[in-house]
């Protein structure tokens, strides 16, 4: 089924009628909650770098960010090499724990069912490593929702959100006009707006208000999202 949407884009934006197919979903902080296993990973890295470790509530700002930038602003340095060794630490334990120290929001099974069923192409579009992406969509069930999962790669390629949504167009032969956006921080909102791809945001990420004053709309709730398609 096709739903007709009438959309007003923010900044310099036009208003369009169209027909909405795509939605491309960012993966943490919008499908799932995966807090502990990112501040855990980020405290061993840390901890083998002799490092200062920040508070918990202040490590949260990371999550989400591309790990090299996160690297270099928690080590104070602007050292690729530096950040790319505590990438690594980081790597060491995420791929083996944490990536499984990870939550689904409650209702996001059901808002991707309804939207699945409704005729929508879904798409993961995350900076987190592609291969850690679909080992966490199939561990939690949701991965068959999806028509592709895509991510970064390891060496830090596809990071920046606004390459990655280009990739995601060109690949799957997606136009901007018919596609959507749905992130918790300024990366999904800008990377969206960069392609022209509708930007939507979530409230129950990571992501401040600030972070998403560029949204056509905020979702407080997964089932908010299947309110809005």
């Amino acid at each position: 089924m096709k739903i007709l949407h009438n959309t007003v884009f923010k900044s310099d934006f036009v208003l369009y009628n169209f027909i909405m197919k795509n939605i491309l979903f960012d993966l943490d902080g919008t499908l799932t909650d995966p807090h502990e296993g990112i501040i855990k990973s980020i405290k061993y890295a840390l901890d083998k770098l002799n490092a200062p470790i920040p508070s918990h509530n202040k490590l949260k700002k990371y999550i989400g960010p591309p790990l090299w930038e996160s690297f270099k602003e928690m080590l104070n340095t602007d050292s690729d090499a530096e950040a790319n060794k505590g990438v690594m630490l980081y790597r060491e334990r995420f791929s083996t724990k944490g990536l499984f120290e990870n939550q689904p929001y409650d209702g996001i099974d059901t808002a991707l069912s309804y939207l699945n069923n409704k005729g929508y192409a879904l798409y993961i579009c995350t900076s987190k490593p592609q291969v850690f992406a679909k080992q966490i969509a199939e561990y939690f069930g949701f991965d068959h929702y999806f028509k592709g999962i895509y991510g970064s790669n390891l060496d830090g390629s596809l990071v920046d959100k606004s390459h990655l949504i280009s990739h995601i167009l060109q690949k799957e032969n997606l136009l901007s006009v018919n596609s959507s956006m749905i992130g918790d921080r300024r990366y999904d909102i800008q990377g969206a707006c960069n392609n022209k791809v509708t930007p939507y945001g979530v409230s129950y990420g990571f992501g401040s208000p600030d972070e998403l004053k560029d949204a056509v709309r905020i979702f407080n709730t997964p089932v908010e999202i299947t309110e809005h398609f």
